[in-house]
């Protein structure tokens, strides 16, 4: 292994490279080519199969026909470049043609998931007077789209177009069928796909822009949950940026893996750069389940036994916690295991990969580290330290991370707590809002512009990062609320009775800019809080011991991710009860 000569900068010394084989990144860079153009020079052939949709293989003869099919009939029903076409599709085949059609005219898809007046707000910051949903949008949202959101035309897509509804699993059938409301949208405002395509196949006028590679394609919005939900703005080249640092692991003539997409769905850059684009650059066979019941994926991983699979912590605890996985279970199908969309404690690390071991998986269950406004991964979990204690990996190849001084341009050096920032491909062309863009993409004294990013941590002399929270949270009298190092000092104790824990932060009301801890913990049968307090309090540092311990009976999510915000909003509703009784 090379020797690295460390100058105290991170950004300059680079010391991660030393993991990365030289005859892998001797030519390694981002090629400035459409997303079209970048997946037709990696496919393995017009014949082979591209996608499984439920019984169904569509070739990639067959993707690039629909994809050119779609384009012609945006443009005949009046998008065109620089439109928002806004979309609310689960991960069907239909979204990847949409997406690959708006390059085509010049256009970008819209996607947003938050509550429907968020939708509607959305939709009426875009311009448009069509919008694309699936059959089962209710009257209800439909009237909202057209008389609040001023839309002409919703394009209904039936979610069987690309399969049979009669060689649907039961499981699935049945979760699909739930999903429509007593009165579906339908009217003079609605139109079917096939109408949408035949107004395609009369269309004479101009369908291709010109090619440009920094125009936006893809405007996501953030989960929202860990705060104001954002639209992000990403273009052919940005995504791209990401996927090619990461499509090394593609297959090989020998053997095809297979890569499984459940229930996530492609309103999220991280699900449409790395969950859908990247499988379909890497030469993998993309399998879509978008209408498995998300508490149906154990039986899904029985079914398809995939090769990869995004395991985020929700899923794990859902295929961890099923009572359906028979114990000798073989779940050596499985090459990848990681976690991602947010941190996972000690316990939950250890929880996961000893599962893993139990079922003769010989992956390792590692953590990665990203976010939206990155479009999607930047760090790969090929790191010389143990995966714990937030360690999510080294930077991409053609990455640059480091660590700087909250609020400043100022690079930290290594092993010293600060923000975590990072320049190279990938990074969003920006928000919708201009001073919150300039917040976070900021040009530095070095010349390159960096995306502060808004989480501590630190980086070790291997240039390993390591992960400790969101923002800065301090305690009135003194100390940082550090989230992750706080579960693991619990998660470490091994502590009776404790099955698992997090923390939830939420403002000091009667010390501004400060806030206050507070534990929820799921509790083995028989036990109590009373039961664990002591030995809680015992292992944390006095400014880390929370104000109450509560329990739940399994951890909550929302979005994919653990509820901390919707847990946040009932402790403060709470208190604000308590002082107005």
């Amino acid at each position: 292994m090379e020797k690295t000569v460390l100058t105290g900068k991170p950004s300059v010394d680079r010391p991660w490279m030393k993991f990365y084989p030289p005859q892998m990144i001797a030519n390694l860079q981002v090629p400035r080519c459409t997303l079209r153009e970048y997946l037709e020079k990696n496919m393995p052939g017009l014949d082979v199969v591209a996608l499984h949709y439920y019984g169904d293989d569509i070739t990639w003869r067959t993707f690039w026909e629909n994809t050119d099919a779609v384009a012609r009939s945006l443009r005949a029903i009046g998008f065109g470049e620089g439109d928002q076409i806004p979309v609310f599709l689960r991960s069907v085949p239909e979204f990847l043609y949409l997406l690959l059609a708006a390059e085509k005219i010049g256009a970008a898809l819209l996607c947003r998931d938050n509550t429907l007046a968020e939708n509607v707000e959305a939709v009426v910051r875009s311009g448009a007077k069509t919008i694309i949903a699936h059959t089962f949008l209710s009257k209800e949202e439909m009237d909202a789209y057209v008389n609040d959101g001023k839309v002409e035309k919703i394009v209904l897509v039936d979610p069987c177009v690309s399969c049979n509804y009669d060689n649907l699993r039961d499981n699935v059938r049945e979760t699909l069928d739930s999903l429509y409301p007593e009165e579906c949208a339908s009217g003079e405002h609605t139109m079917s796909w096939d109408e949408f395509l035949a107004q395609g196949e009369s269309y004479t006028g101009t369908v291709e822009a010109d090619v440009n590679v920094d125009r936006p394609l893809f405007c996501a919005y953030t989960s929202g949950s860990t705060g104001p939900s954002k639209q992000v703005i990403h273009s052919s080249n940005t995504m791209i940026g990401i996927v090619h640092q990461m499509n090394f692991y593609g297959a090989s003539d020998a053997f095809r893996p297979t890569w499984l997409v459940t229930a996530l769905p492609p309103c999220l850059i991280a699900v449409v750069v790395a969950m859908l684009i990247l499988p379909l650059a890497s030469n993998k066979l993309l399998i879509l389940d978008p209408f498995c019941d998300v508490n149906d994926i154990d039986i899904e991983m029985m079914h398809y036994k995939p090769n990869c699979w995004p395991l985020i912590p929700m899923f794990m605890e859902i295929v961890m916690n099923s009572k359906r996985v028979p114990d000798d279970y073989d779940m050596s199908h499985l090459f990848s295991a990681g976690a991602g969309s947010e941190a996972s404690n000690n316990k939950q690390l250890r929880r996961a990969q000893q599962y893993l071991i139990d079922h003769n998986c010989k992956a390792t269950y590692t953590t990665g580290y990203g976010c939206s406004e990155a479009g999607s991964s930047v760090s790969l979990p090929m790191s010389p330290e143990p995966i714990r204690n937030g360690n999510v990996g080294i930077p991409m190849p053609l990455t640059t991370i480091s660590i700087f001084k909250p609020g400043t341009h100022e690079e930290l050096g290594y092993n010293q707590i600060g923000e975590i920032c990072k320049t190279g491909p990938g990074n969003m062309l920006g928000y919708d809002n201009p001073e919150a863009t300039a917040k976070a993409l900021q040009l530095h004294e070095d010349g390159n512009v960096w995306l502060h990013l808004g989480d501590l941590g630190y980086m070790t002399e291997n240039g390993v990062i390591y992960t400790l929270t969101r923002g800065e949270s301090p305690r009135f009298g003194g100390g940082e609320l550090c989230i992750l190092p706080m579960e693991n000092l619990i998660a470490d104790a091994e502590i009776e009775g404790m099955k698992d824990e997090f923390f939830v932060l939420i403002p000091d009301d009667e010390h501004e800019g400060f806030f206050l801890p507070y534990l929820y913990v799921v509790l083995e049968d028989g036990y109590t809080v009373d039961d664990i307090r002591d030995a809680v309090n015992a292992v944390l540092e006095p400014h880390m011991m929370p104000v109450e311990i509560l329990t739940l009976p399994e951890r909550p999510f929302f979005h994919f991710k653990t509820n901390r915000i919707g847990l946040s909003k009932e402790l403060i509703a709470a208190r604000a009860a308590k002082k107005n009784q």
